[in-house]
């Protein structure tokens, strides 16, 4: 009993086989006696080591004990199901690459291989030497490329994990920012009132009540609208940026400053919003939409600061009509 020996031309340059390979072969006291180990030295591709033993108990063993390149297993029904060995060797983790060589044809077997987790099958009467090596490369790219990529898959989860929780120390870190600000607002207000005297003796307990409790943010409480425009304003401004969006950020503005809206609770809608939309992200990438989003903010504070020092200058400085020479005379 052997494989079929053919002589065969070189693989092409695009393609090689590895220099050695390590395999086990689990099998029967039907087809013992090196049989392999020739068919292999037949054909000088590649350096196979080749370890054989008998039955099932010994390959599991051997498998716990050492690692190998590949598993070849002989599938004699009725003295060494393959298939009853693998589904077990799969569900308890195993992952060598693992081929099971057989006497029936390919198209009788191949897809129960594939359903326990076989990576091929290959009939003794149908397979060359050449054949059989091929088959361990590929089965052991494949392994290797699998491994590699559940660990990209691991490390871009971990990455995504990171950023999400980058992205809660920073919307930490500009809450804190707020309740700072409430806490120097309510103490400067409080200050004002005491030093000019418009805070009565028996609301004073109020001020400093008010002053005490500041550090927490108080509840947001504007219009839907304007919550709903600044929202759909972010989202677009993640996808297009900067620099095309200048008429929308100048209507905001306006927007904002007839609210009478502060920079302090500006900047509490803008935390709002982000935290709406970073939760939602599910398991995207979370760090464009936090760059994105810090210069919105930059920007919005920027153009609702101009706002205000407009109407400042108008209230202080308003527009007058400048007489005529000699008006005033006549008049």
């Amino acid at each position: 009993m052997s494989l079929a020996t053919q002589t065969v031309a070189a693989p092409p340059s695009y393609g090689s086989l590895p220099s050695r390979m390590k395999v086990l072969y689990i099998t029967t006291l039907h087809r013992t006696g090196g049989w392999l180990t020739e068919a292999f030295a037949a054909d000088s591709a590649t350096q196979i080591v080749l370890e054989e033993v008998v039955g099932v108990t010994a390959g599991l063993s051997r498998l716990r004990d050492e690692v190998f390149d590949a598993v070849l297993v002989s599938h004699e029904p009725g003295v060494l199901d393959a298939l009853d060995l693998l589904e077990g060797l799969r569900a308890g983790g195993n992952e060598e690459p693992m081929i099971l060589l057989g006497s029936l044809p390919a198209q009788e077997i191949d897809a129960l291989c594939y359903e326990v987790g076989a990576d091929d099958y290959c009939c003794v009467a149908e397979t060359t030497v050449r054949g059989l090596l091929w088959k361990f490369s590929r089965a052991i790219e494949r392994s290797q490329l699998v491994r590699e990529n559940r660990r990209l898959v691991q490390a871009e989860r971990q990455r995504l994990q990171q950023e999400h929780l980058e992205a809660e120390r920073l919307l930490d870190q500009q809450r804190a920012m707020i309740a700072d600000l409430e806490v120097i607002d309510s103490g400067t207000v409080k200050n004002q009132a005491e030093d000019e005297g418009a805070c009565p003796e028996e609301t004073l307990e109020g001020c400093h009540a008010k002053t005490a409790t500041a550090g927490a943010i108080a509840p947001l409480e504007l219009p839907e609208a304007l919550v709903s425009h600044y929202r759909e304003l972010l989202r677009t401004y993640v996808i297009m940026g900067a620099g095309n969006l200048s008429d929308e950020m100048l209507e905001l503005a306006e927007l904002l400053a007839n609210s009478n809206l502060s920079a302090q609770r500006a900047m509490q809608l803008h935390v709002q919003v982000l935290e709406e939309l970073v939760q939602g992200l599910g398991n995207r990438s979370a760090r464009h939409v936090m760059s994105r989003a810090d210069l919105l903010v930059l920007e919005v504070m920027g153009h609702l600061a101009d706002g205000y020092r407009q109407r400042y200058y108008n209230h202080y400085h308003p527009p007058r009509q400048l007489e005529l020479p000699g008006f005033g005379a006549a008049a």
